[in-house]
């Protein structure tokens, strides 16, 4: 084979643009077509086709889609490669992109993708199994419902407001509860604040239910000692380790604890020039549900006392090796001390709380991995 197609698809839920290039490393690229289809793989297949009539013998040409993460999921890369179609996935923050003032159109972008895919100016996205998949969205789904309750909470609260009545103590306890069921209220508002407490009792039961399946997801086989080594670390139960777990797929694919924590958008931008340094906040590029959670993680982590471990931790911590335990227990006890050392350099509490973040992501790599030496010893045996 000694020709090389690429086929860049600008791909949107009403229509898919479609663009064949080959790059030709001496002159200009060379582009076959440039033209719209209505949204249905079969339309991919039938533009492929077209081209190798015109590009002759099957064994001196290699053709490879490529489209950006977005709206269709993996949908139309599985349709694809189960059709015999080489499929890449581009991670849209990793692309490289024309510079300066650009006319964006679909056919532009659909040029500028098949030449990242010609050239390698991309990062391709991980594929999860179907498995994988099936309980990620699971997962997510739950975190909707979650968004859900919070947003009736809020109305609830801000319907007592209004009202000029205002609970001083713990909310959405036992006594907060029965606080709200005995408010001196008309007939119409008590309607309007029992219905409220309605949604909020059904979708409080609905939770209920997903974190009880959700413990059954991960006590799968394939799961299960993942999230066990997982749950070793402070900050994380079961829920936020499944959720890396599905989502990050194979840890082995990152070199090492930074480029993981890089992926997950929890590494400092940049921005210098000459001689002059100007560090940034974090990226935020990559996958921003797993950023989500490990920033919740971080905020359990930046409570307490140094070294210490409840009794919540430590029955997690019940049936993984003492290796595992030891590490993550040093990791805790890193990630808390490091906190408090921030805060007392006159840090804000969120730019400390995205610093444990990203060293949290570190450690769950090294325990995916199993790089549970100090890192001291590790980079002198490199």
């Amino acid at each position: 084979m000694n020709r090389i197609v690429k086929i860049g698809m600008d791909v949107h839920s009403t229509n898919y643009t479609l663009c064949a290039m080959e790059p030709v490393l001496d002159g200009e690229d060379r582009v076959f077509a440039n033209i719209q289809v209505t949204p249905d793989y079969k339309n991919v297949i039938q533009f492929i086709d077209q081209l190798k009539e015109k590009l002759g013998p099957s064994d001196t040409y290699s053709i490879e889609c490529g489209y950006e993460a977005g709206c269709l999921g993996y949908s139309l890369y599985h349709q694809l490669t189960d059709a015999g179609v080489r499929c890449t996935i581009l991670a849209p923050t990793t692309m490289l992109t024309q510079q300066g003032k650009r006319i964006k159109t679909d056919k532009r972008d659909a040029v500028m993708i098949a030449q990242c895919l010609s050239y390698g100016g991309y990062h391709a996205v991980h594929v999860p199994t179907d498995k994988d998949s099936s309980v990620k969205e699971y997962l997510r789904m739950r975190d909707d419902h979650k968004l859900a309750l919070k947003k009736i909470k809020q109305q609830i609260n801000a319907f007592c407001l209004r009202h000029g009545y205002f609970y001083d103590g713990n909310k959405w306890t036992i006594k907060h509860l029965d606080w709200l069921k005995k408010l001196d209220l008309s007939d119409l508002h008590r309607e309007t604040l029992n219905e409220y407490m309605t949604s909020y009792e059904e979708q409080s039961a609905k939770i209920e239910r997903f974190d009880k399946r959700i413990e059954e997801l991960a006590a799968d086989s394939d799961y299960h000692e993942k999230v066990g080594k997982l749950c070793c670390l402070l900050g994380i139960k079961t829920h936020t380790a499944l959720s890396l777990v599905v989502e990050t797929g194979d840890f082995n694919r990152f070199r090492k604890g930074s480029t993981y924590a890089a992926f997950l958008g929890l590494a400092p931008g940049e921005s210098s020039s000459g001689e002059k340094i100007n560090r940034t906040g974090i990226s935020k590029a990559g996958n921003s549900h797993l950023r989500t959670v490990l920033i919740e993680s971080a905020r359990g982590i930046c409570k307490g006392q140094i070294g210490h471990k409840s009794k919540d931790l430590r029955s997690r911590q019940t049936g993984n090796s003492a290796e595992v335990i030891a590490y993550a227990d040093r990791g805790s006890t890193r990630l808390r001390s490091k906190y408090y050392r921030m805060i007392r350099h006159g840090k804000k509490r969120n730019v400390a709380m995205a610093a444990v973040a990203r060293e949290l992501a570190c450690f769950v790599w090294e325990i995916m991995t199993d790089h549970l030496e100090p890192r001291k010893e590790r980079k002198k045996a490199a």
